[in-house]
């Protein structure tokens, strides 16, 4: 059976061997967003032979040809994720390393009209959360404010490049 990573590969033109698409199956099979040491270690447990420079040779290779994304999540460690799914964000629990995706389509909105409003048309962007879970216990629960846009004046501009919304109540 061919998994979609192992055909995004035959599309790039990568080679497969056998320890490439053992690596392919992890990775298919992952549902977080390992860094090489933990993809070596899923790995070599279904074969001892496998050598860690392997997978860090197959793991550049595959993100240097656009079949995984490299993340940066702050741990000092690169992360990887498969290329080209759905548009999410991160957010990064920095207490216990633990990595939410979530959608917010106003994100990619306000990102795009910043652009535009600086002259250029988005072609991708990155963005990830790093933050400290709540403390719960509270009297009264904390409640989530709806996303606001901030004043930002780009060098040589006069006006913010976004106006806060008046109708939800903020200044």
């Amino acid at each position: 059976m061919t998994n979609r990573l192992e055909q995004l590969c035959r599309e790039r033109g990568l080679r497969m061997s056998g320890q490439r698409r053992l690596i392919l199956e992890i990775l298919d099979e992952t549902r977080d967003h390992p860094s090489v040491e933990e993809i070596y270690g899923r790995a070599v447990q279904r074969d001892p032979r496998l050598c860690m420079a392997t997978v860090y040779r197959t793991i550049n290779i595959l993100a240097e040809t656009g079949v995984l994304n490299r993340l940066e999540l702050g741990d000092g460690r690169s992360r990887y994720e498969e290329a080209g799914g759905d548009r999410h964000e991160h957010l990064i629990d920095v207490q216990t390393g633990k990595v939410l995706e979530f959608r917010e389509p106003r994100i990619e909105d306000l990102v795009r009209e910043a652009a535009a409003q600086l002259g250029y048309r988005l072609v991708g962007y990155r963005l990830e959360l790093f933050a400290q879970l709540q403390a719960t216990g509270s009297a009264e629960p904390d409640r989530p404010n709806p996303v606001q846009p901030v004043h930002l004046t780009p060098v040589g501009r006069s006006r913010p490049l976004f106006r806060r919304n008046k109708s939800h109540g903020h200044a």
